[in-house]
């Protein structure tokens, strides 16, 4: 199971380092603040660090850490480092500038090779005064002491170093157009890892605080335990406590249990083909295998291919398994006597926690399998019945699917290992794999920031946020959706949270893909932010145009823009852009004209408006933009329960 994995991992090595592999030849330490060195030595020993002629000194304490706080020299370099007790290290080549720390899930970790005119970018990577560090992929159930890592100056040989081509692209572009800009030294230490959610990122102490992990936290530290539910019992509680086709009275997995009333599909039965919308959640299948005499009683193995992202499966009432991985091919062991002559009934229940769940196996990857190659083929037509929409529902054991999503776990492996080293500020790209607990991303991010910075002890450093990029199909009809949830999540932590901000990616994103090949735009925005609130200079624009105010004025709604610097302007259709709704929270899509810095909306299907709704969707038009040539950040003005509102039962 992931759980004994994870584990196994979770120990540290006994052998402590001399000095913490953060700091290496090539670095780059902080401006204009104390830095601290640590490491770990032999109780009560001497430790001095050496700087520019400076000497500081400190001791180990009782466990054998230390730590030295210092001043850098100036700005710019380069400086060498002596640090000096029972080793002498010696650094060189170290620079004096600012330093990000750039994380998320993998549209930060994209690298540079990946993104459009990747080749022509790389090849032209020679900004000797950024620097680039990688914290390496680890996951832990308790902090780590330290990881390895190594800094580069940024080349075209040095950027192409990182897990999924090269360094962080979104990273990368932030900082060369600091470094452009402002023409001192730039530090990035990337640490991130794909598909992972915000609560894998957050501490122990935060969650615990929060009830909609402190069960969770609880039961990854119970788990070591003798006797301890495992991962397969505790998915089967969640069902049984959130999936009204799990109830035991419904008896769905039950071939007496009528289906009549299920709809039909063919096969392969993917969520995208079934014509349920965009539904994220519980869908259960069934379909029905004739077997004659000769194979009847006998044993064999049933083979319905992937199955997107767990199910568990039954044949005539009778549990066969249950698989917990989104992409490996089901294939169950039959006992002898469970298969009878005549109709024999498979049931499937499928959990999809995003994009193109359900069955996603061909027909002729689906069979009764005998041994020496005697096959009887599953039908081709399955009935279905959705019974649990997921968005909204807290406490899935989402590790499940990924083992670095198990709560702490990333904060233990690839956070803890940083602290207490001196940066600037955090650039963060995340919330894809949080969509479907968007309102849930309204107080989980807002811990995660103070987390953090109660942690590195520095005040309460920029944290710049990206607003998810556009993604998916278009939509005919304005209706709840929650990428549009997540990015209010997102504007709302920006908005609320102290010396946070928001680069919005809503018009760079791809349809088809859920990651934006565009990261240099990701950057450049992210940097205007910075300059902006960061660095002070009030002259730089770093934001579209954000909703102010609304004003009814009997069938038109009147809608107040700022930011709007040098004039609101639209792009493109505005068919599909703004919905408004009556009382009845029905929304039509909205006529649009522009009034100064008003947006006035107004539509013959809603005779009495009083809301309306901005690029409210997963890959919504958004023709509205500022002077500046940004986008408008997508809002709405009503605050009715949409698809991620808490659900219990």
């Amino acid at each position: 199971m992931i759980l004994s994995l994870l584990f196994s991992l979770s120990v540290q090595t006994p052998s402590l380092p001399f000095l913490s592999p953060v700091f290496g030849d090539h670095m780059v330490l902080q401006r204009n603040r104390p830095n601290t060195f640590w490491g770990w030595t032999k109780p009560s020993e001497e430790v001095r660090l050496t700087i520019e002629g400076k000497t500081v000194r400190t001791r180990a304490g009782s466990d054998g850490k230390w730590q030295i706080r210092f001043d850098p020299p100036a700005a710019g370099g380069p400086y060498d480092l002596t640090v000096t007790g029972s080793q002498r290290v010696e650094f060189h080549d170290i620079l004096v500038g600012d330093v990000w720390l750039c994380t998320g899930q993998s549209n930060m970790e994209m690298g540079v090779a990946n993104v459009q005119n990747g080749a022509e970018e790389i090849a032209n990577a020679n900004f000797p005064k950024i620097r680039l560090y990688e914290v390496p992929r680890a996951i832990s159930l308790t902090p780590k002491a330290y990881a390895e890592g190594t800094w580069r100056v940024c080349s075209p040989e040095g950027i192409t170093h990182g897990v999924w081509g090269g360094f962080s692209a979104a990273g990368y572009f932030f900082g060369r157009e600091l470094n452009q800009r402002l023409n001192v030294p730039i530090g990035l230490v990337q640490s991130c890892w794909g598909g992972t959610v915000a609560e894998a990122w957050t501490s122990r102490d935060a969650l615990l605080k929060m009830d909609d992990f402190r069960q969770a936290v609880g039961f990854a530290e119970g788990s070591k335990q003798p006797g301890a539910p495992t991962f397969e019992r505790r998915m089967d509680d969640w069902f049984y406590a959130n999936d009204p086709g799990s109830k035991p009275e419904m008896g769905l997995e039950r071939p007496e249990v009528s289906d009549s009333d299920w709809k039909v599909a063919t096969s392969p039965v993917r969520y995208d083909t079934l014509k349920i919308g965009d539904f994220v959640g519980t869908v259960w299948y069934r379909t029905t295998v004739e077997v004659d005499a000769a194979h009847a009683g006998k044993p064999a193995h049933l083979s319905l291919g992937p199955v997107s992202d767990c199910d568990r499966t039954w044949l005539n009432g009778k549990t066969l398994g249950a698989t917990f991985e989104w992409s490996a091919a089901r294939n169950y062991e039959i006992p002898a006597g469970l298969l009878k002559e005549g109709a024999n009934v498979i049931a499937v229940r499928s959990l999809d926690t995003g994009w193109y769940g359900g069955m996603t196996a061909e027909a002729s990857a689906q069979f009764l399998d005998f041994g020496s190659g005697d096959h009887i083929p599953l039908p081709t037509t399955w009935r279905f019945k959705p019974t649990m929409d997921l968005r909204g529902r807290v406490g899935l054991p989402i590790a499940l699917f990924n083992e670095a999503n198990t709560d702490t776990a990333l904060y233990n492996g690839m956070i803890a290992p940083l602290v207490p080293m001196a940066i600037k500020g955090v650039i963060w790209y995340q919330g894809e794999s949080n969509v479907n607990r968007a309102y849930q991303y309204r107080d989980l991010l807002p811990a995660m920031i103070k987390d953090w910075r109660m942690h590195f002890g520095q005040g309460d450093f920029p944290f710049l946020i990206v607003q998810l990029a556009n993604f998916m199909g278009k939509v005919n009809e304005p209706r709840d959706n929650e990428w549009a949830e997540l990015r209010e999540a997102q504007a709302m932590t920006a908005a609320k949270v102290r010396n946070a901000g928001l680069a919005t990616a809503i018009d760079i994103g791809m349809w088809n893909d859920i990651h934006p090949v565009n990261k240099q735009e990701v950057g450049r925005r992210l940097a205007l932010v910075a300059l902006n609130m960061t660095y002070g200079d009030k002259s730089i624009v770093a934001s579209g145009p954000r909703f102010t105010s609304l004003k009814v004025e009997g069938v038109n709604l009147r809608v107040q823009f700022k930011e709007t610097n040098g004039g609101l302007s639209f792009r493109g259709s505005t068919d599909h852009a703004f919905a408004i709704a009556g009382a009845d929270r029905k929304f039509f899509w909205a006529k649009a004209e522009i009034r100064g810095n008003e947006v006035v909306l107004s539509s013959p299907d809603v005779p009495h408006p009083v809301a309306v709704r901005y690029a409210w969707a997963g890959n919504p038009d958004v023709p509205l933009y500022n002077g500046a040539g940004l986008p408008a950040i997508p809002f709405r003005t009503d605050d009715w329960p949409g698809v991620t509102a808490p659900k219990h039962g």
